[in-house]
């Protein structure tokens, strides 16, 4: 195979097109050479085999000749070397199929073609991973004349994991959102919610050496949910609501990242709560500063509807494959305040077991374990509803459901 120039005009009755006797191995050696050598970025060593301009074009052509003596065929072979960003990515080559066009001894002019309509693997490639997944677990019982007694019930859960993360060099950011939902309908009963998770996550991270699995790092967290809790069977009375309450973090500090282990430490968290319901607040519920009342119930003087606390903050993400279609998830986040009572550690654990079927059904057994001394237990007592101090919150579920992933 033999270079020529990128483009060709023609003038006269004939076909003329200069070659040079080089063959693409002698073409690249005293072209290109001079670059073929070690390159050191930072602490690494690494081969950059090319680097030219943004757009490089070359062609070759060859001349063919057609059982009719007025027409003639020429095949052009396009070889074209692009690099994506200045002195940090390695060349790119795109050969596409060879373009054949037939010379009828009209004369023609040389078209430029757009550099992304010429370049595909250019245009298409991108930095950022995205994944989404939504299920429906239904959990249901039915009695009848059944002797040993039992309340027939149908259960479900709906639910949504989304992520778009971006990694280029040296640089990640992770953003994630995570829904849940559900309800529960048992027998003589009234609706009841199960489930109610809205939590938002995103890091930002840069690479302290291209050896170190250490990230420079900046996160931010919100949980909250998306309707009204109650003490059952009050349900009057609510003792929760949207965004009421809701958990802000946002801090620095550095994360670790290594195969499917992360961890995070930062010594400087600003944590929020916030309580953005004017009942709720006034009452003084999670931790916050209550309305101040007369003697006759009249509201004085509004209660807080946010809390800053500055802090330490803590944690790890752990997924483990136990064997093929099992997998163990566990996520830990410790939190202490440096000013309100420091040592005291606000606790947030969730272990989850992941057994999938199919691409479609997946079982799924896990728990989830809060203590935060701020928040006060609630419950029904003979039809009154009392508040003791903190408690350990504990869930427990098992279910089976559909997953869609796309």
């Amino acid at each position: 195979m033999f270079f020529s120039a990128i483009g060709f005009s023609q003038t006269v009755d004939s076909l003329e097109m200069e070659k040079k006797q080089k063959s693409i191995d002698a073409f690249y050696r005293t072209q290109f050479s001079v670059f073929d050598t070690l390159v050191k970025k930072n602490d690494t060593i690494f081969i950059r085999p090319i680097t030219v301009e943004p757009k490089m074009v070359l062609q070759d052509s060859v001349l063919m000749e057609l059982k009719s003596g007025d027409v003639q065929q020429v095949v052009v072979s396009t070889f074209e070397v692009t690099k994506r960003n200045k002195n940090t990515d390695l060349a790119y080559f795109l050969i596409p199929k060879p373009n054949g066009f037939v010379y009828d001894r009209t004369p023609r002019a040389n078209s430029q073609i757009l550099y992304d309509a010429l370049s595909p693997i250019r245009s298409e490639l991108s930095f950022w991973k995205k994944t989404n997944s939504v299920g429906l677990d239904i959990n249901q019982g039915t009695f009848s004349n059944w002797s040993a007694g039992g309340y027939s019930s149908v259960s479900g859960i709906v639910k949504g994991d989304f992520s778009r993360n971006y990694e280029k060099g040296r640089t990640v950011w992770q953003n994630e959102l995570k829904v849940r939902y559900g309800l529960n309908k048992q027998e003589n009963v009234e609706l009841r919610k199960t489930d109610d998770v809205l939590s938002i996550n995103s890091s930002f991270g840069y690479k302290s050496s291209v050896k170190s699995n250490w990230y420079y790092s900046a996160k931010m967290t919100l949980n909250t949910q998306m309707a009204n809790g109650y003490a059952y069977p009050d349900v009057e009375n609510p003792i929760s609501r949207a965004f009421a309450p809701a958990y802000l973090f946002v801090g620095i500090g550095s994360e670790f990242f290594k195969n499917n282990f992360k961890a995070y430490i930062s010594p400087l968290t600003l944590k929020s709560t916030l309580v953005l319901d004017d009942v709720l607040a006034n009452k003084g519920e999670f931790g916050l500063e209550g309305g101040v009342f007369d003697e006759n119930g009249n509201l004085l003087k509004a209660g807080r509807k946010s809390k800053n606390e500055l802090g330490f903050l803590f944690t790890t993400e752990w997924n483990k494959a136990l064997m093929k279609n099992v997998s163990l998830k566990n996520n830990l986040t410790l939190y202490t305040d440096y000013l309100n009572n420091f040592g005291n550690v606000d606790v947030d654990w969730q272990l989850m077991l992941e057994m999938k079927v199919n691409s479609l059904l997946k079982a799924t057994l896990g728990g989830h374990l809060i203590y935060d001394d701020d928040i006060k237990n609630k419950r029904d007592v003979d039809g009154v509803q009392i508040t003791e101090g903190p408690r350990v919150q504990f869930k427990q579920l098992l279910s089976v459901g559909l997953v869609y992933n796309f």
